[in-house]
């Protein structure tokens, strides 16, 4: 991750990898792509931390891999959610917004006039 990048609370990566699979399954550079992609590159993602989360997630049956062919005719493991990974996007996401409405809400806090 670059250093102007900020980094990232506890959970995001997870979060985001599966919002990344939600719309399809994918292998590591095209998650990081996305992720990239879809945050108006506020994230520059490294391989490693991809991989570790994706590990992780796989061990607990919230995405499935299967080898394949990668778009440059490269084995490549794509991986997909589950529907235990589907139900924790929604979980996870759910929380994700609370958690930023909160923030936000702080953060616009404008000092009363008394």
């Amino acid at each position: 991750m670059a250093d102007d990048n900020p980094p990232f609370l506890k959970g995001t990566l997870a979060v985001l990898i599966l919002k990344a699979l939600s719309w399809a399954p994918m292998h590591g550079f095209e998650l990081s792509a996305w992720i990239e992609e879809h945050s108006g590159a506020a994230f520059e993602l490294d391989a490693p931390g991809i991989y570790q989360s994706l590990y992780r997630m796989e061990a607990a049956r919230l995405v499935e891999a299967e080898w394949g062919i990668s778009e440059k005719q490269r084995r490549a493991r794509y991986y997909k959610l589950t529907a235990k990974g589907r139900a924790q996007l929604k979980q996870e996401s759910d929380a994700w917004r609370r958690y930023a409405a909160g923030v936000i809400s702080v953060l616009d806090a404008v000092p009363s006039r008394a």
